[in-house]
């Protein structure tokens, strides 16, 4: 615990073995912010037209969302490790592939089929490290459980101002990279950082969750023996325990995450979310180049970014004694009526502080819904529920950022400012409807596996 007696991110990056995964992930997972715009800019390069590199870039946006789930259940079932190497060492060939055909004046057709294996293959960083920690952190269990269950939620914090620093370097180190040095720089630095930090990232087994597949009582062993020298070496260097859980015995891989009723709705929810990220994208640019200072869109989206990181930072450090489930039906309520008046205001300083608001609304539910799938979903299937919504959240953004798009072409750029209110009005009418299906077992009762379709767990406190 800190100076206040409370769990806080000093204790939480104090957890044995944290920093070996923390920091290679941080460098892994920066290609994910840095792909669509350096698609972006090299194909506007080569082809002249932003309708088509916006085209090239949805192409790769949606094939993530499609296929980023099926590698986290890859993940669960056969260890992150297994997965992330043969996945990065095809991202990085795939990008490679894609810059060439761009350079080399390849037909459109043959751009967009490069586009789908490059963005199916991006590498899941994120959900794989917020697996870790949920590993590393148990399920609350014990002595310690209370101070682990509550730290839970400051590393979901932690890992929401993480992606949020992701999304305000990766886009500017590409711009740099593709206006400073060739257009294609941006896209081959992506493809080289996921190759170094993905191999960097899955080297890290030691902190890994357990693979779900079934095991033979050697394998079994071996598993066991590392886990419990990770925890031993932990201990010994003074700080708190290492992973509690072993495995004893073989079992069975767990059904598909989406088998849980309260992940889909926070699939929904989490669209939303991607929603505001998307129509805010173009709309802000559309707005800068309509009163003729395009160069403000950067400060303008930078503001609604920190805004993010500062709501995630405060959320991090504060020990919430209301349930994930209640502060998400706060939260949310709150991110709709903060996206209402975007489409009203034509004022450039109104709109930066209403986009600061906007920014401070999301990172309470972003946090919220990771927090809950720690409760509501085993183990051997969380790396699998996290890709999940980070995949509903950049299926999102591509849908809002087409809709606002045309909108702003039709209509004007305050036009594309209503998609994020229309998209967050409609997640939280889902969420209210199915707020039953997003009670965990400290606020209603345990459901057996055969119901969930996951398996089942026991009774935990989250918050």
């Amino acid at each position: 615990m800190d100076a206040a007696g409370k769990p806080g991110y000093r204790q939480l990056l104090r957890t044995p073995g944290a920093w070996s995964f923390v920091l290679p992930g941080f460098a892994a997972r920066q290609p994910f912010a840095m792909l669509t715009i350096g698609i972006v800019l090299l194909i506007q390069h080569t082809s002249g037209s932003y309708g088509i590199a916006g085209a090239v870039s949805a192409t790769a946006g949606v094939s993530m969302a499609v296929f980023a789930p099926q590698g986290g259940k890859l993940a669960d079932r056969f260890g992150q490790a297994a997965v992330l190497v043969p996945g990065v060492l095809t991202h990085a060939a795939s990008v490679t592939l894609l810059t060439v055909l761009a350079l080399g004046g390849a037909p459109l057709w043959a751009l967009f089929v490069a586009a789908v294996p490059a963005g199916a293959s991006v590498p899941q960083v994120g959900p794989m490290v917020r697996a870790r920690w949920a590993a590393l952190l148990g399920d609350g269990a014990g002595a310690t459980g209370g101070a682990r269950a509550s730290l839970q939620t400051t590393a979901a914090a932690f890992e929401s101002v993480t992606d949020e620093f992701t999304f305000v370097i990766g886009p500017v180190l590409t711009t740099a990279l593709c206006t400073g040095v060739h257009p294609a720089a941006g896209l081959l630095a992506e493809a080289t950082l996921s190759l170094i930090g993905g191999l960097l990232f899955a080297a890290q087994r030691h902190t890994q969750p357990a693979p779900s597949r079934p095991r033979t009582p050697a394998r079994t062993a071996r598993w066991g023996a590392r886990r419990a020298s990770a925890g031993a070496a932990g201990a010994g260097a003074g700080g708190a325990s290492g992973p509690r859980r072993t495995e004893s015995g073989a079992h069975r891989p767990a059904a598909s995450a989406l088998g849980v009723p309260g992940v889909r709705v926070l699939a929904v929810v989490f669209l939303g979310i991607g929603s505001v990220f998307g129509g805010l994208q173009v709309s802000l640019t559309a707005f800068t180049e309509e009163i003729g200072q395009p160069g403000i869109n950067g400060v303008l989206y930078g503001v609604f970014a920190a805004g993010n990181m500062v709501a995630g930072i405060v959320c991090g450090a504060l020990s919430w004694r209301r349930s994930p489930q209640q502060r998400l039906l706060i939260a949310y309520p709150l991110l709709t009526l903060a996206t209402s008046a975007l489409w009203a205001v034509h004022a450039v300083p109104l709109l930066g502080a209403l986009g600061l608001l906007v920014g401070l609304c999301i990172a309470p539910a972003l946090i919220t819904g990771y927090t809950l799938v720690d409760a509501l979903v085993p183990a051997t299937a969380r790396t699998e529920a996290f890709t999940w919504l980070t995949g509903a959240v950049a299926l999102g953004q591509a849908g809002a950022a087409t809709a606002a798009g045309q909108l702003a072409d039709g209509f004007g750029p305050s036009a594309g400012f209503v998609v994020p209110l229309a998209g967050t009005g409609l997640a939280l009418t889902t969420l209210v409807l199915l707020r039953r299906r997003l009670a965990t077992p400290s606020t209603g009762p345990v459901v057996s596996g055969s119901t969930r379709g996951v398996g089942h767990r026991e009774a935990v406190t989250v918050d």
